[in-house]
């Protein structure tokens, strides 16, 4: 009789602390056993000359949204997780979207049954548009009792803004609740500001997407919703800081104590504004918000990343495909900026392309590595310990990883759904060959195995991470309206 279901051996482990050879015994879906010459298993996986890793944990995914149109997000969540997993990510964290007017439980389960058909393991924030009293005192309590424990609101776009006042009423119910706020800051009234003043001048181009859109807009408003979160002692994880400055103000507000923290996404590693200047519609590929930076915003990034202040790295994953009725060209070649939706794709590309720039350049180590792309963001949202660790009594989220393997970038590759790839051409150093999920194989050697329906929904319940300091700024705290 087999000891295990599955035995990974002679392979390289690495952790988010650690770094040492082992064999992996596995059962029921879990890590049962760490050794040396473990018992038989069932079934057996040689990983000499091959790195062990988490399976990463996305947290930040876009992934078969619904929008108004014409314009389409073009992956389902079978087509999106399979990219993922190619990738060597066990785990998305998506977006559950309450309508303007209407239900945020009514959203959450409308997109449930759409995540029904995930291959990998999932979880969801829940994206307030209209934080009406009812929704905040009726709606969410059952809501982040039922596992949904993180919401997102968006400071500009004007299908989905909220204004201050309302920010601060979601951050105090949040705080009540014991849920994380996490918040797209930018400045709404300044962009438009820029965006109209560009317009009236002729400058409607991609790349002036990123005119509209310069770095101030960021860092105040990053600034802004720190200050909030002070006020009323609250945690909140800051999405996709794009460079320098806005991570300065996130550094500040954690050398005060702040229980704030910063995510980057791997276009904000890779890309910049001059790639939004790429002829005809192209640049429209790297379209995304914030807007693409500057090299010396990468290079502030990767030092950011090093000193902690970014704790992970996302795909910020929001596929359009580029041709088509539904695409970024459905308003014409010669589209203006203010047209073209926001997003790109990057399920699949985001754990190779960090591991290639981060530890194969020497960037980064092989441990942070595993804490940007898996445990942190694990432990952020409430997942850790079952997830984003290689221990006993974890689940069986794994990635087997050939660190020497070269590839290319290309859209076939990363067995997505949409008709491009920003990464196309992108070389890369190492390479995920098998990604299991609770000790299942989903991918093996870059052919998609998990049937849709795999995944399992993640519900999470409350942690001491994002426990309130009891800190506040003056002797009055405005939430509970008591004195301090």
């Amino acid at each position: 009789m087999p000891d295990f279901d599955l035995v990974i051996r002679h392979g390289t482990v690495a952790t988010a602390s650690d770094v040492f050879a082992a064999d992996i015994g596995i059962a029921g879906g879990q890590v049962v056993a760490l050794g040396r010459n473990l018992g038989p298993g069932a079934r057996e996986i040689d990983a000499t000359g091959k790195l062990v890793l988490p399976g990463g944990i996305d947290s930040h995914t876009h992934i078969e949204e619904p929008r108004p149109g014409p314009t389409a997000n073009a992956d389902s969540f079978a087509s999106g997780t399979a990219s993922a997993a190619v990738g060597g990510t066990t785990t998305v964290i998506g977006f559950a979207r309450q309508a303007r007017g209407g239900s945020m439980a009514a959203g959450i389960a409308e997109h449930r049954a759409r995540a029904a058909q995930s291959r990998i393991d999932y979880g969801f924030h829940m994206i307030l548009t209209d934080p009406r009293p009812e929704i905040l005192t009726e709606e969410l309590p059952a809501l982040v009792e039922q596992g949904y424990r993180s919401f997102k609101i968006f400071l500009t776009y004007s299908g989905a803004r909220i204004t201050d006042g309302e920010a601060l009423r979601v951050m105090a119910a949040a705080r009540r609740l014991g849920a994380l706020v996490c918040i797209h800051a930018e400045h709404h009234e300044l962009i438009e500001f820029y965006t109209e003043a560009l317009v009236a001048a002729g400058y409607t181009r991609p790349l002036h997407h990123a005119w509209a859109k310069p770095m101030v807009v960021e860092a105040e408003c990053v600034h802004r919703v720190c200050r909030m979160a002070e006020a009323l002692d609250v945690p909140i994880q800051v999405f996709h800081v794009s460079g320098e400055e806005s991570a300065e103000e996130i550094e500040r507000a954690q050398r005060r104590g702040l229980k704030v923290w910063g995510e980057t996404c791997t276009q904000y590693l890779v890309t910049t504004a001059e790639d939004l200047d790429r002829p005809g519609l192209e640049g429209a590929k790297f379209l995304c918000s914030p807007a693409p930076r500057a090299k010396a915003d990468q290079a502030a990034l990767w030092e950011m990343i090093r000193r902690g202040v970014i704790g992970n790295v996302t795909s910020d994953h929001a596929p359009t495909r580029f041709g088509g009725p539904d695409g970024k060209t459905a308003f014409g070649e010669d589209a203006p900026f203010t047209k073209l939706p926001n997003g790109v794709p990057g399920l699949a590309a985001r754990m190779p392309i960090l591991f290639s720039e981060g530890v194969a350049k020497g960037r980064i180590d092989l441990p942070t590595f595993v804490a940007i792309t898996a445990t942190n963001a694990a432990k952020l949202f409430g997942l850790h310990p079952k997830k984003g660790t290689i221990a006993v009594g974890a689940d069986a989220d794994l990635a087997i990883w050939d660190p020497e393997r070269r590839v290319t970038i290309t859209r076939s590759l990363i067995q997505d759904a949409n008709d491009h790839t920003p990464y196309e051409g992108f070389e890369v150093t190492g390479w995920p060959e098998t990604t299991l999920v609770r000790g299942t194989p989903v991918v093996e050697n870059g052919r998609v195995v998990g049937a849709p329906g795999f995944g399992q929904f993640l519900p999470r319940g409350p942690y001491d991470l994002i426990k309130p300091r009891g800190v506040f700024p003056g002797p009055f705290n405005p939430v509970d309206g008591v004195p301090v």
